[in-house]
């Protein structure tokens, strides 16, 4: 990654699969959604993969096992071994493990993703408070986890048993549309006990570590279509990023991005991997990509020109980046982006 703020989207001359040796791929809102592969993901990833670039998922869901995860990508057509997913329920359990002695009882408040991590580093979950336990792990369970395993883990919590989270994310996109994720029920323990849990997964370091851990990456290309997860992990960890936008950011958010939540590259889906990117050149008092050129105005950012929608978008982000600063752009951009479609 480049030094510095990032003032706008990078170029690249070369495909992006062959720029970088391992594609580090964020899961719900990258390659699927709600299960199903979101369009044009598998067939890019077959074709990456076929280049020689190293694919790995990593995911901040810590309820699916490795086993699972990698079960599932197959069945969609992209080929998986277990050892090509890294969880957030992994992170966390290797983090517990430098804490506690071996062989230490944690409590689960969560799914089989982390009572299997945690068996990995030679921890044993259990159930209850009653238990003894000498850690606390939450992570994200599923719809149908039951409220009572958020009372175990605040009784465990309230008499001084360290709390550690996978995850703060506090929505995942499902096929129905926006869900709560593990952060909501992280709240429900932080409210009820005013404690504050160590936090594993994404955008933090030990996700980052345990990431290159166990794919032994060179030079890594984060993907995924969250600013304040998968971008931000990627800025923590020092490499460079692609954010898609088949997830949950939108073209209003990513133009107000504060440094660490910059991408390095934009683009519609994970056909941007094939290609290269276009570069955004600095052109009198505005930004040109293609045929497009963003100004930031008084009041707004404004956009001129014709061409693709996304060479346009990235226009509009590096006029509005360069705006903020380091800051958060507060240029309405509502007009420049209904221009786009976007």
């Amino acid at each position: 990654m480049s030094q510095g703020v990032r003032t706008g989207p990078e170029g690249s001359g070369q495909a992006l699969s062959t720029a970088y040796d391992t594609a580090l791929l964020d899961l719900d809102g990258v390659v699927y959604a709600g299960g199903s592969a979101i369009a044009h993901a598998v067939e890019s990833l077959e074709v990456a993969r076929a280049g020689g670039m190293h694919l790995a998922y990593v995911t901040n869901n810590a309820l699916r096992t490795p086993d699972a995860v990698a079960g599932h990508l197959t069945e969609l057509g992209i080929p998986t071994g277990a050892d090509d997913v890294i969880t957030s329920a992994q992170a966390v359990a290797r983090l517990i493990s430098e804490q506690v002695p071996a062989g230490s009882r944690v409590l689960v408040v969560g799914g089989e993703g982390l009572r299997v991590a945690l068996r990995e580093r030679g921890l044993e979950p259990v159930e209850s408070a009653a238990d003894d336990p000498a850690a606390v792990a939450q992570g994200y369970g599923g719809p149908d986890l039951a409220w009572g395993r958020f009372a175990e883990a605040s009784y465990a919590v309230a008499r001084g048993v360290p709390w550690f989270a996978s995850n703060t994310d506090l929505t995942i996109p499902s096929g129905r549309g926006i869900a709560p994720g593990n952060g909501a029920a992280v709240e429900v323990v932080r409210i009820a006990t005013g404690a504050e849990p160590q936090v594993a997964g994404k955008p933090l370091p030990p996700m980052h570590r345990e990431t290159v851990l166990r794919t032994g990456a060179k030079r890594p290309l984060v993907v995924g279509d969250r600013l304040d997860t998968d971008i931000e992990g990627a800025f923590n960890g020092g490499v460079d990023s692609l954010l898609v936008l088949t997830g949950v950011t939108d073209g209003r958010q990513l133009l107000a991005a504060p440094p660490q939540h910059r991408p390095t590259y934009v683009d519609a889906d994970l056909r941007g991997l094939l290609t290269g990117q276009p570069e955004v050149r600095a052109e009198g008092d505005g930004f040109r990509c293609g045929g497009w050129t963003a100004t930031a105005g008084a009041d707004q950012l404004e956009l001129n020109g014709e061409g693709e929608p996304l060479d346009g978008l990235r226009a509009l982000c590096a006029a509005a980046w360069t705006a903020a600063g380091d800051g958060s752009c507060e240029l309405d951009g509502g007009k420049a982006l209904a221009r786009l479609g976007l």
